[in-house]
């Protein structure tokens, strides 16, 4: 089969690659019909989280079921078509049990801890996500190993179209989640740091939950133009931190947000003085956007996490935390936990998925929608990829 290969840092290619097989009772193999390049892919194809080995990536992914294991019984059929949440997940062990599924005890057997460290003790393991979680091939490929298949592929109803459905893999879960966490209940204010596909699926979840006010906030202007579309909100361009978050005060009465939601991560836009402080630090990327939203938030709000942070940090601001008595909440997102539900908001036409998407290319041109992607080029927001 033909499927994308990460073969070193900025270096993917898609390359024809063993079919997968069923490995285990509870397995199920998936034709894929679609596909997407998350932000979360450019973590590893920067080299920011390293994988020394090729390996095929993608966790956004859904298609057709064309063969089950005998442990899977009737919760899938050949013929299905599903989709399939990014943690890879048992649905039996203590995490699983209590809706923890990025915590799966069982999944990723060589890198499992309770540590959470850099290198080691990781959490659960995630579809085509490095070595650390898990060594599964991903989803941009024709074909796709997916283990415990009678716990999470989920069915889709032949009214909804693949790009309808798509982003119930991960990116509209993920924004519900920082919504979720930040226990938006009605009339809050709340502010989403990042208008890429996550940061723009918040927003479309705040709206749901039923927020006031919603404001995006991002460094280009063409991203907030795509948010401001897609979800009627509120927009800032980054100039500087400062000035970001003396306007978010302004708008709620100089308090601040009731909720923060950082959607951007560890390689934010960087000026010299960031990169020569964490040369300085060793550490890797920058937590300048969650220092922002650390100010950003009101005191006793909630600062909520998606994008990914994989090192310690240099001068956190624990201080800050303390006395403005802010609650923080991130991790990735329990997918399995809230797909049924979104799932059922997208069938009923509450919230529109699509609208997010800018590059529709074929895997073959994989390599292609990886540099556009990561360089911003063409307006570039979301990329699907048909194999």
């Amino acid at each position: 089969m033909k499927a994308l290969v990460y073969h070193g840092i900025k270096d993917v290619r898609v390359d024809t690659v063993e079919d997968p097989k069923i490995e285990d009772s509870r397995d199920a193999i998936i034709r894929v019909t679609s596909t997407a390049i998350c932000g979360s892919d450019l973590h590893i194809y920067n080299g920011s989280i390293p994988q020394p080995r090729p390996m095929v990536l993608g966790h956004e992914f859904m298609g057709i079921v064309e063969e089950v294991g005998k442990g899977v019984g009737g919760k899938l059929k050949v013929g299905d078509r599903v989709v399939v949440p990014f943690p890879v997940a048992c649905g039996t062990c203590y995490f699983c049990n209590h809706a923890l599924p990025g915590h799966c005890e069982n999944s990723n057997p060589e890198h499992y801890g309770p540590e959470g460290g850099l290198l080691t003790e990781k959490g659960g393991a995630l579809f085509g996500y490095t070595d650390l979680y898990g060594g599964y091939n991903g989803g941009q490929a024709e074909y796709v190993r997916v283990p415990y298949a009678d716990y999470g592929p989920r069915v889709i109803p032949d009214s909804l179209t693949d790009e309808q459905a798509l982003f119930l893999t991960d990116i509209f879960p993920t924004g519900y989640s920082g919504i979720d966490w930040g226990e938006v209940k009605g009339g809050e204010t709340v502010a989403i740091f990042g208008s890429g596909p996550v940061g723009i699926m918040a927003a479309k979840s705040a709206w749901l939950r039923g927020a006031a006010r919603v404001v995006i906030v991002d460094t280009l202007q063409y991203r907030l133009d795509k948010a401001q579309h897609a979800t009627n909100c509120e927009t800032i361009l980054w100039e500087n931190a400062k000035d970001v978050v003396e306007q978010i005060r302004a708008m709620s009465g100089g308090r601040g947000a009731d909720v923060c939601v950082e959607a951007v991560g560890f390689e934010p836009d960087r000026n010299l003085l960031d990169r020569a402080k964490a040369v300085v630090n060793f550490e890797k990327g920058s937590p300048k956007v969650l220092e922002a939203c650390m100010s950003a938030v009101r005191r006793g709000g909630i600062v909520t996490v998606l994008g990914v942070y994989a090192t310690p940090y240099d001068n956190f601001p624990v201080g800050q935390f303390f006395d403005k008595g802010i609650k923080i909440v991130g991790g990735q997102a329990p997918a399995h936990k809230h797909i049924d539900k979104l799932l059922q908001y997208v069938i009923e036409g509450k919230v529109v998925l699509d609208d997010i998407i800018t590059h529709r290319l074929p895997l073959s041109e994989a390599a292609h929608g990886y540099d556009i992607f990561r360089n911003k080029k063409d307006n570039c927001v979301k990329v699907v990829l048909k194999p």
